[in-house]
């Protein structure tokens, strides 16, 4: 498919689909587990970056790659790159901060094939894999030598993003989800 055709299904698909690599995917629904912590960390990035030059974004925007000819739509984003602003088009290029919620239909995808087309993407600095079930946090963060680290979190612990100096604890992301 090229991406004419699939902008042009996009506008009247009633669900949402990635592309990659001229290959068209619709996204699965989600969990009343997976939306809670969707909109838990929501309103916390909202909050952390209103007044500032960076936008919070949930799952109807994508994040374009051109390097590797992909359209994803992530749980959240968040962009701080003059760039993408003002917000007008349908997708980002530049995002800072990558989150996605776990799901068992996509976790091996989230953790393989796609992470290593967000790391493609130079102004990325952390991707956050959140788990539905339990609560388990795996933050991969790019180090200054480009290198991507590993940070986990569970039980009372306080996930630390550096990319927009917030921390969050555990409880407050998994708030009502159990």
């Amino acid at each position: 498919m090229t991406l004419e055709e699939y902008f042009a299904g996009e506008e009247i698909s009633p669900i949402r689909r990635e592309y990659i690599r001229g290959e068209v995917y619709p996204m699965s629904a989600s969990t009343p587990a997976h939306n809670m912590i969707t909109l838990n960390l929501a309103t916390l990035l909202r909050k952390q970056v209103r007044g500032t030059e960076c936008h919070a974004l949930v799952q109807d925007i994508k994040v374009r790659i051109d390097p590797v000819d992909v359209f994803y739509y992530p749980d959240l984003t968040v962009t701080c790159d003059p760039r993408d602003c003002p917000l007008t088009d349908s997708f980002i290029r530049y995002p800072c901060l990558i989150v996605e919620v776990l799901s068992k239909s996509t976790e091996a995808f989230d953790r393989g094939d796609k992470f290593a087309d967000y790391r493609q993407i130079e102004s990325l600095k952390e991707y956050i894999l959140i788990n539905q079930n339990r609560s388990r946090v795996e933050l991969f963060r790019r180090n200054e030598r480009g290198r991507w680290e590993l940070y986990s979190y569970q039980g009372k612990d306080q996930i630390q993003l550096t990319s927009l100096n917030l921390r969050i604890d555990m409880a407050t992301l998994y708030e009502d989800v159990w």
